[in-house]
């Protein structure tokens, strides 16, 4: 009985170790994160070889403490020695780095073959245990095609590869797991969600939380436009719109409920908002930075041509929520005693402001006038963050309480840095491993030659029309997006379809990858998978249907716009100009238009408002899809009319000049 209790209460003391050990193990993989930042002197293949060690080991430590605390045995007994293994090639890799890389490139010897079977084996489980069936059989189906393409049908047929080249295209040349994503994930993905760990870390999302609740006191709907607020910010950082809606959704989604809203329609402007927050500068769910390495071009100019078409979303998926909630006549009010203890001082809202504006400047005068790197912006903004992130609430606590309350302050900023640390590091992992993936599957792609292939049925099956092209690559886009993180789905549709529409159709190279990049979110509402709308729907015990209907009506203008891309290539623009600004509008006008049709609580019988939804519907898409633009303007000139009519007709509105006429 006394051994048993020895081994009860030695459980708990062995996760507080590993939980101490995940910590130390996130401060070290940063500190050569942030070294390598700043020095560069190793290669940038070398130094993703490290990078693959260190964030595994993090991972590997972390995810074995929580199947342990679960009483799940199993996972952890395989967890540990998977990544045991890829933590010992990263080793093995790094340290006999000349000798692999450059001696005996293109061959390798039978252990380095064994080590690298054991490297897919486990990079396999972890891929599934993170991301599920779907994503596995992606993975895992093309491995296979790799080796047996010689027996695929029609033009997908290739000449196969051999066991020993599959390994080497994967491991052993350090092009596959190792290559080019993986290296760019380690220089400028890694330095950005440490930002993102020390924005948690220090309650900036609570401070936005607060803004929101604010401003819900000045808007009708103020509730669902917090959870679009919270959801998009953060939707922007994490890179997956499926955990998004489980982290945001978990608070936004009741709160939605509690004011009136109908669950199912609380469930679908949460995983709108977690969707769409995916293609919100300046992140964009960590494809930004995907984009730029594939263009050639800076990251700041990725970001600059994002600008206008995250506008047109974020106003219409607003108006959206907007009429949503007006239609469920919910109370949409929110009080801070239901997130907060305590009101905060204007001071506080000072040093708050400090706080967090400074590092951001920072990064934006570093990236957009001084011209820096992404590393080295990265890099400088992480030690302001900190800077600021500690001196403020110290500065502050002395300045309100004494010296004594300031060193106390001092320390809880300071163990606030390490879980900003820890936390950057735990959501940085499932993306590095996702991207490692992906990186094996794009050097399988280039080998057999699959681009080429799809490029050529594509053509086949469009006809050559653009438009039938465009809708093709849309539907590629949201069956490769299924259960994927959105940089993994842009990854795998910007190698398949963007080429195609480059060198076939003649469309400019920006605007086809922000086309793929955009229609590849669209499987997070999409049914019947719909991952995002799955979540939502679970936490708010909603209709899984009535959610994604829900959310399609909402989201409706993110299904056109990137048709609209193609037909406006003036909205995506790393120039803007005038131009931009026009077009930008017009297409905007065309959304609300949609928006309008399918969101407004029309007060009419069940005939004519169906009458009427279709029309401006169908006007809405047309407006934001023709790329003329007196057209564009006379059906906004018709959306105005019937807007104004239904105001006088039904609502009783009267104008100004009307009122003289009927005096």
């Amino acid at each position: 009985m006394s051994s048993q209790t020895e081994r009860s209460g030695m459980i708990p003391q062995f996760l507080r170790g590993l939980d101490v050990t995940v910590t130390i193990a996130a401060i070290v993989f940063w500190a050569i994160v942030l070294g390598w930042a700043y020095t560069q002197t190793l290669g940038r293949v070398q130094y993703g070889v490290i990078f693959v060690g260190g964030i595994m080991s993090v991972y590997a430590l972390d995810q074995t403490r929580q199947a342990i605390e679960n009483g799940d045995w199993i996972d952890g007994a395989v967890l540990l020695p998977a990544t045991i293994v890829l933590i010992t090639s990263s080793l093995y890799f790094a340290l006999n780095f000349e000798l692999v890389y450059i001696q005996r490139q293109g061959f390798a010897v039978p252990h380095e073959y064994m080590l690298a079977r054991l490297v897919i084996v486990s990079l396999l489980y972890l891929t599934w245990r993170e991301f599920g069936n779907l994503f596995l059989g992606v993975v895992g189906g093309m491995m296979l095609y790799g080796v047996f393409g010689n027996h695929a049908p029609g033009i997908l047929e290739h000449a196969g590869m051999q066991e020993l080249t599959l390994l080497q295209a994967l491991v052993t040349d350090l092009y596959g797991f190792y290559g080019s994503l993986t290296q760019l994930t380690a220089a400028w993905i890694a330095p950005f969600l440490l930002y993102a760990g020390l924005l948690f870390g220090y309650g900036a999302f609570d401070l936005i939380l607060r803004i929101a609740i604010v401003a819900s006191k000045h808007i009708k709907s103020g509730v669902a436009q917090t959870a679009v607020l919270a959801s998009a910010v953060i939707g922007s950082i994490n890179g997956s719109y499926t955990a998004n809606a489980a982290m945001t959704g978990s608070f936004t989604i009741p709160t939605m409920i509690e004011s009136g809203m109908a669950r199912h329609r609380a469930a679908g402007i949460e995983s709108v908002a977690s969707t769409s927050g995916q293609v919100l500068p300046p992140v964009m769910g960590a494809s930004a930075f995907v984009m730029a390495s594939y263009l050639g071009v800076t990251y700041l100019n990725i970001v600059v041509a994002g600008l206008v078409p995250a506008a047109i979303l974020v106003a219409s998926i607003g108006i959206a929520v907007h009429y949503t909630a007006l239609s469920d006549a919910s109370t949409q009010d929110m009080k801070f005693s239901a997130f907060f203890d305590e009101v905060m001082s204007n001071r506080q809202k000072v040093f708050e402001a400090v706080r967090f504006g400074v590092p951001f400047f920072v990064l934006v005068y570093l990236l957009g006038v001084a011209q820096y790197t992404v590393m080295t912006s990265a890099l400088y903004t992480i030690v302001a963050m900190v800077i600021t992130g500690i001196s403020m609430p110290t500065i502050q606590r002395g300045l309100d309480d004494s010296a004594t309350g300031a060193v106390e302050e001092f320390k809880t900023q300071f163990w606030n840095t390490v879980k900003g640390f820890r936390r950057g590091a735990i959501i940085l992992a499932p993306i590095a491993i996702i991207l490692v993936s992906i990186n094996g599957v794009i050097n399988i792609l280039n080998a057999t030659g699959v681009p080429n292939k799809i490029a050529l049925l594509l053509i086949d099956l469009s006809g050559g029309v653009l438009l039938f092209a465009v809708l093709l690559s849309m539907l590629v886009a949201i069956l490769m997006g299924i259960g994927m993180p959105t940089v993994a789905a842009y990854v795998i549709v910007a190698i398949l379809i963007a080429p195609t529409l480059i060198a076939d159709f003649n469309v400019p190279e920006i605007v086809a990858h922000y086309t793929v990049f955009y229609a590849a979110i669209l499987a997070g509402i999409t049914p019947p998978v719909a991952t995002a709308a799955v979540v939502a729907a679970g936490i708010a015990e909603a209709n899984f249907w009535q959610t994604c209907g829900a959310a399609i009506k909402i989201a409706a203008p993110l299904f056109v716009l990137p048709i609209a891309f193609v037909y406006n290539p003036a909205l995506v623009n790393m120039d803007p100009g005038l131009n931009t600004l026009g077009a930008g509008t017009l297409v905007l006008l065309g959304a609300v238009t949609m928006i309008y049709g399918l969101n407004y609580p029309f007060e009419l019988a069940f005939g004519p408002r169906t009458v009427l939804r279709t029309v401006l519907t169908v006007l809405g898409v047309f407006v934001m899809v023709y790329p003329g633009r007196l057209v564009k303007v006379a059906g906004i000139a018709v959306f105005a009319a019937v807007f104004l009519a239904e105001k006088v007709m039904v609502r009783g509105l009267e104008l100004p000049f009307t009122t003289g006429a009927r005096q």
